[in-house]
């Protein structure tokens, strides 16, 4: 484990393969080693030197595919499914969440609701605690900032998002490419995803007053990529 953390901090001590890295998370699907190149304005040897680098430490992942233009078949990259971790000294949440979803569920329907209201309440008191660091007032914020402030609220929790904003209809198209309980979501998907939905519908309500949030698509759908969301502002 500490010469996999050595790695792991040597590959992400490099600022360029650092932005590599985030801006392979946030394409949501593969990349080249000419559009790293291209983006970073590096040449395409440096590109995929960092490239493997990154995915000698199970970063990201790579496969070749045939591109359908004809020639050789092209090499894409993306994002690994596995999770990194770097703690001093070692800490097991992951078991301890295992433990606690567990102790929930041998509650039944009460230890689901539990959930749910916990993730609505920390939703609306996470929402709360982010304007007040920027020193902010609720009342003083249109509805476009209220959007961004949501994204950025996505964004600091890790979900990876995409949202937009309906002018006309009122309405929030909303996105998530990354999900923070993947470890621990196939055993325990109807409590977690309900939680999850409980924890967005309170940070919507906290900025919105009363919303209508519609889960289109998940991600624990096999095909999905993506956890997928309309908020209808009443």
């Amino acid at each position: 484990m500490e010469q996999q953390t050595l790695k792991i901090t040597s590959v992400l001590s490099d600022p360029t393969r650092f932005s590599i890295y985030q801006f392979v998370t946030k394409r949501h699907g593969d990349v080249t080693v000419q559009e790293i190149a291209d983006q970073f304005n590096i040449h395409a040897n440096v590109a995929r030197l960092h490239l493997t680098k990154l995915e000698d430490v199970n970063m990201v992942v790579s496969e070749t595919k045939k591109t359908g233009k004809g020639g050789r078949p092209s090499r894409f990259y993306r994002l690994s499914d596995e999770v990194v971790s770097l703690q001093f000294p070692y800490r097991d949440y992951q078991r301890l969440a295992d433990m606690c979803l567990e102790t929930l569920a041998s509650f039944g329907e009460e230890g689901k609701e539990a959930l749910k209201k916990i993730g609505y309440r920390f939703g609306k008191e996470t929402a709360q605690t982010f304007l007040l660091r920027l020193n902010r007032n609720l009342e003083d914020l249109q509805d476009e900032e209220k959007v961004k402030y949501i994204e950025n609220i996505a964004t600091n929790q890790g979900l990876n998002p995409e949202i937009s904003y309906n002018k006309e209809e009122r309405q929030v198209s909303f996105k998530i490419f990354n999900c923070t309980f993947k470890e621990v979501i196939q055993n325990h998907s109807v409590v977690l995803c309900s939680m999850h939905y409980s924890l967005l519908l309170g940070i919507f309500e906290y900025f919105f007053g009363q919303v209508i949030l519609k889960e289109e698509q998940s991600m624990k759908d096999r095909d999905c990529i993506a956890c997928s969301y309309t908020t209808i502002i009443l």
